[in-house]
């Protein structure tokens, strides 16, 4: 079946030309990002995993009772909402580094910033920083044209090499797994405010980069072809010599 729920018809040019066009997008935008990964580090072209998550501030409606020897601590079952945070997570898995930026909001203007930080502060010797990143309508390079003026936007992109996973398939961006320890080191329990939330947060990345925790990728190109051989394509079979 199709994508969009009609079977093709292998007599109609421009109906498999259609088909064969949603497939390849997916796989070649696969097969661009496991071969970043599997390159050799180059400082002068760093490799960085951006994505971002929403986290819930939950504040308690009755002080919890402390924790004491064969005790551990106890809340009550209701808790007061006092909104959201947007995180904004950067992860280098070559250095093993990563970089959290608490915000109010996830715009196209918060991400800009985001962008010129990776320029101007996190990697102001780079030459070329790729960015490996899904496709949230946010992360365009029109972001940084609306945040900045033309030639501060251009400064900075001129700097930027985007890579973007296929979409539905952002497991294959190395900052989700990053993301998932983060929520479940550090924001498995309730926190109140914004202030404590950036605390927490700067203490469990300063843990994390001192020891400079690293990912240990295994799905390459080649495993991807030996797996994922249904998600291809299929291409013509050549000719026999008679």
């Amino acid at each position: 079946m199709t994508p969009w729920g009609q079977s093709a018809d292998p007599a109609n040019p421009s109906q498999r030309r259609s088909y064969t066009k949603l497939l390849t997008l997916p796989v070649a935008r696969m097969e661009d990002v496991l071969d970043l990964y599997a390159e050799t580090p180059d400082p002068a072209r760093p490799l960085v995993c951006f994505d971002e998550t929403p986290v819930q501030l939950i504040g308690e409606v009755r002080q919890p009772v402390p924790a004491q020897p064969g005790q551990r601590e106890r809340y009550d079952y209701e808790y007061r909402r006092n909104g959201t945070a947007n995180l904004f997570v950067t992860f280098d898995p070559h250095r093993g580094w990563r970089n959290v930026k608490v915000t109010d909001r996830r715009a196209a203007v918060d991400y800009a910033h985001c962008m010129r930080d990776l320029v101007d502060v996190h990697y102001p010797d780079a030459a070329c920083i790729r960015v490996v990143q899904d496709n949230l309508s946010i992360h365009k390079p029109g972001a940084l044209y609306e945040a900045f003026a033309p030639a501060e936007a251009r400064r900075i992109l001129r700097r930027l090499e985007f890579h973007f996973t296929p979409k539905h398939a952002s497991w294959l961006n190395m900052v989700e797994c990053e993301i998932s320890v983060l929520q479940r080191q550090c924001l498995g329990r309730r926190i109140a405010d914004p202030k404590r939330l950036r605390n927490e947060i700067a203490a469990w990345q300063k843990r994390r980069n001192k020891t400079r925790v690293r990912i240990k990728w295994m799905f390459t190109t080649d495993k991807a072809r030996a797996k994922l051989g249904r998600a291809y394509p299929a291409t013509p079979k050549e000719s026999k010599l008679l």
